[in-house]
This record gives C-alpha cells, structure tokens and sequence, in this order.
C-alpha cells in the first residue's frame, strides 16, 4: 500500500512540474503581438545605497522587471533597439569604449533593470545623453533589459543565443561546402557561307568542352536528297 502511494506522489509531482514547465516557456515565447498597452517608468529609483542618517528600507524592485527579462520577444528587441539608437557607438557592444563597459559587475548607478532604466531616460553625468521623450517607455524596457543580459544576468530559459531576424542564408558554419570549379564555356557555331549554308555537313564538336552540335547541309550533298531534302 505504501509503494503505491509514493509511485502515485511521484506521478503527481512529475505532472506538477511539466506544467510549471510549461507555463515558463509560455512567458518566453510570448510574443506580445497585439498593440502594446501605455507603458511608464519605474518609480522611486534609487541609484547609490549612500544617504546620511539611518539606513533606509531599500527601493522595491519593479515587477515589470522580472517580465521583461523573462521574454525572449523583449531581449530580441532590446538587442535591435541598442544598435538603432547607437547605443554601440559609445559602448561598442557592450565591451566599452567612449562609454564604460556593460559587461562586468562594475555599476556606478546601479545594476537593476530599474536603475538602468532611469540611467537611459534621465541620462548620467559625463557623456551620457538622456532619452526622455525621445524613446518610448516600452522600449527603454527592453533595452534595459538588453543591457542586463550583456552582463549575464538575463533569464537563461528567455536569452537566446541567436537574432530574431530572418536569414538570408544558413549561419555560416553550417553551409555545405562548394569547391569553386571552372564554368565552361558555350561553344559558337561555325560561321556560315555565302549561301547561309555551312562549308562542312554532319556534326562538330569543340575540343576544349565537349559540347556537340549540329551543322547544316548544303543541298548537293547526296544525304540530304536522300532524306528528302531540297
């Protein structure tokens, strides 16, 4: 009795945990098509843990936060968005350049989602331009989130380790190789006589690529009578 009863727990967990499973997967293929709702900025963002006098309660995250880097959908974007707007011009994909790197631990203004995003839209000191106003709140979400996955801290089930575009062409490691070989080229027939027949009857072929093809009759020649020619 007792064996049954752990071989039925056991099926029941099971089952448990491919629905859990399952509704992860739903969250990260959600592909969100329909017209997004308004969105907004975070609130009460704090980007230093130094104030004077006691020790504040510390800044709730944003729920949003876990939403937008658990989908693939919104990572893939953030990605399209950081080029579009030149993100990489300052930060050079994320390995630093004008702008500090995006890659390490190292977060002057903080590391959250929530910080990053107040980083985008307020702008920082010393190069960094503010894009309030200038990008929608959506996407200055989604490119937070971007920004986060460049550091390894993204959802690893929502990052993906390829674009969302379309291919043009198979990735490049995994086309069929193809030997360049000469193209051969088509042989021209031979010129023709005054008559508009040709000096010689029967067939010819070109040497060099094998390629036969026929040439005309004149009308003495006794084959071509014979073949009810004129």
């Amino acid at each position: 009795m007792g064996e049954a009863r752990r071989e039925r727990t056991i099926c029941v967990d099971a089952v448990a945990l491919g629905c859990a499973l399952a509704l992860c997967a739903c969250n990260r293929e959600n592909r969100n098509l329909d017209a997004p709702a308004a969105e907004s900025g975070p609130h009460a963002v704090a980007v230093s843990e130094l104030r004077p006098g006691p020790a504040a309660p510390p800044t709730p995250p944003d729920p949003r936060g876990l939403e937008y880097q658990g989908n693939a959908t919104h990572l893939s974007n953030g990605a399209r968005y950081f080029k579009w707007f030149n993100c990489n011009g300052c930060h050079f994909n994320g390995g630093g350049g004008i702008g500090p790197p995006l890659m390490d631990e190292k977060w002057r203004y903080g590391g959250r989602i929530e910080q990053i995003y107040a980083s985008i839209d307020q702008g920082r000191p010393n190069g960094m331009p503010a894009f309030h106003d200038r990008i929608p709140e959506q996407q200055i979400w989604e490119i937070a989130a971007y920004v986060r996955s460049l550091s390894g801290n993204a959802d690893k089930l929502a990052a993906t380790s390829r674009g969302d575009e379309m291919r043009s062409i198979p990735p490049i490691n995994n086309i069929d190789r193809q030997p360049p070989r000469p193209f051969p080229v088509q042989a021209e027939p031979p010129e023709p006589d005054k008559k508009g027949l040709s000096s010689k009857a029967g067939s010819a072929s070109d040497g060099e690529t094998g390629i036969h093809f026929r040439l005309p009759r004149s009308k003495g020649d006794p084959d071509a009578t014979r073949a009810g020619g004129g």
